[in-house]
């Protein structure tokens, strides 16, 4: 019998805040703040955009901390929402995680792998045909970006321990890499730049920003919609912070490490992320960070601060930033499917542990799904749509810790969501204004996450009468 009946704690505190900051940053850091600059048009409304997805993001994270203490087993949120709610509401989240939210977030993630291993290999540009299918013309970048995915997916079937090597390797050289473009843009950025962008007299002046260098002005409630719909990026770039709580049953001292790991690793992150956006502009105008080729801020940064050399420097920190960050969303995403298969919502046999204990299949169901979304090339466009689905799921989340403390007021809670019931009010306030915004300014935001939800409701109920049957 070579299965695996349960898992193994192997994570230290280290190994956790790397898998959430490494889980984090890909290549979203590099590349949105152009389109949240054409959406604001000034320094201020850029920073606050960044500023206040940070908030969010650090106050969700420290109100998971109570769940995770709570429920130190695999799965994370997916367990979180079935205690709190019922299993209905899980599998809807178990649901879209499996078919858009982690499968085309590694799609994407290792699409934007390929698309900058380009800068180095010409061949691997995503505007070649590798093959032509007829019906579907497939790249050599998208072939590269399931070469990775398949690749990960291996070791990661392999044990924690292969999963985590490359983890924490990873996210430490993205984020003294990250660390070191930010010092040298801080040291030798223009100064005339910095004074034209951070001018007290437009550095809060709202508007949108044209490719063209023109602008145009908003009407008060659109100026609401615009914030909106640019928060959409910065969301993308800083989720998957939760991911760590997925893999709680292979986390050493789980009631404790997992709190923390999400408070430092989120903090880190933020961090990061505001002083990079600080540094770029201090080396470029809001209209280079508002054309950037292809939207890559990165590279025209790099190119200002290196010379030629700016493009392959930079292209080498997304390489690295994109394969760690991918790592720890194969790692972490099958322990969901595992939970779900536990509940009978998903395959037998995705609940099953191999002789490694790991869920392989999971594993490699997961990998196969992301495939099919990297050479569908609609994976974008789906990730815009669906952080409103991500941010309803959190709000959820977090409204949970409110029903199980009335629920539960006896159960053990070794961690207490800090600020609460303050900070946990305000990220819900907050989630319900960006969430109807979007539907009402950006419908297109919105609606497609909410189809793919809402199909998981007769799939459910397929499924439990199956299982009655049984």
């Amino acid at each position: 019998m070579n299965e695996k009946t349960s898992f193994k704690p192997s994570l230290s505190l280290t190994d956790a805040t790397m898998l959430v900051a490494g889980s984090m940053i890909g290549s979203g850091i590099f590349i949105v703040s152009a389109d949240i600059t054409r959406h604001t048009g000034s320094v201020g409304w850029l920073m606050f955009v960044w500023l206040i997805t940070g908030f969010m993001t650090l106050t969700a994270a420290l109100s998971y901390g109570e769940l995770s203490a709570m429920f130190p087993k695999a799965g994370g949120q997916y367990v979180y929402l079935k205690e709190a709610y019922n299993p209905l509401i899980s599998f809807l989240y178990g649901w879209s995680f499996f078919t858009v939210i982690q499968t085309a977030t590694i799609a994407a993630v290792g699409v934007a792998f390929a698309k900058f291993t380009a800068y180095l290999i010409p061949q691997l540009s995503e505007d070649l045909v590798a093959l032509d299918l007829g019906f579907l013309k497939i790249s050599p970048a998208q072939l590269l970006s399931i070469v990775i995915i398949v690749f990960l997916t291996f070791i990661n079937t392999r044990g924690i321990n292969s999963g985590k090597i490359i983890q924490t390797t990873f996210t430490l050289a993205k984020l003294l890499s990250l660390l070191g473009l930010i010092v040298f843009g801080l040291l030798f950025m223009k100064p005339e730049v910095w004074s034209a962008n951070w001018d007290a007299a437009v550095m809060w002046d709202l508007h949108k920003l044209n490719l063209d260098g023109s602008i145009e002005t908003y009407t008060t409630i659109a100026a609401f919609g615009a914030i909106a719909a640019s928060m959409t990026g910065s969301i993308f770039s800083s989720d998957a912070w939760n991911n760590v709580t997925f893999i709680a049953g292979e986390i050493k001292n789980p009631q404790r490490n997992i709190g923390l790991a999400l408070g430092l690793g989120t903090l880190i992150v933020t961090l990061i992320y505001v002083s990079t956006n600080i540094m770029y502009t201090g080396v470029l105008s809001l209209q280079e960070i508002a054309a950037s080729d292809k939207d890559r801020v990165a590279v025209s940064a790099s190119q200002m601060i290196f010379g030629n050399w700016g493009t392959i420097i930079i292209a080498v920190m997304i390489m690295i930033s994109t394969f760690g960050c991918n790592n720890g969303l194969i790692m972490s995403g099958a322990r969901v499917y595992y939970s779900m298969a536990k509940d009978g919502l998903f395959f037998k046999k995705v609940g099953v542990l191999n002789k490694n204990a790991v869920p392989g299949f999971g594993l490699w169901i997961q990998c196969i799904i992301a495939c099919l979304w990297s050479l569908s090339g609609k994976y974008g466009n789906l990730l815009d749509m669906i952080s409103f689905v991500v941010v309803v799921f959190y709000m959820l989340t977090i409204i949970g810790i409110f029903i199980l403390r009335k629920k539960m007021p006896d159960a053990p809670r070794p961690y207490k969501a800090f600020g609460y019931p303050f900070l946990p009010i305000i990220y819900v306030i907050m989630g319900v204004s960006f969430c109807v915004l979007l539907i009402f300014f950006k419908p297109e935001y919105t609606w497609p996450g909410l189809v793919i939800v809402l199909l998981g409701i007769p799939v459910y109920y397929l499924i439990a009468r199956k299982d009655i049957k049984a």
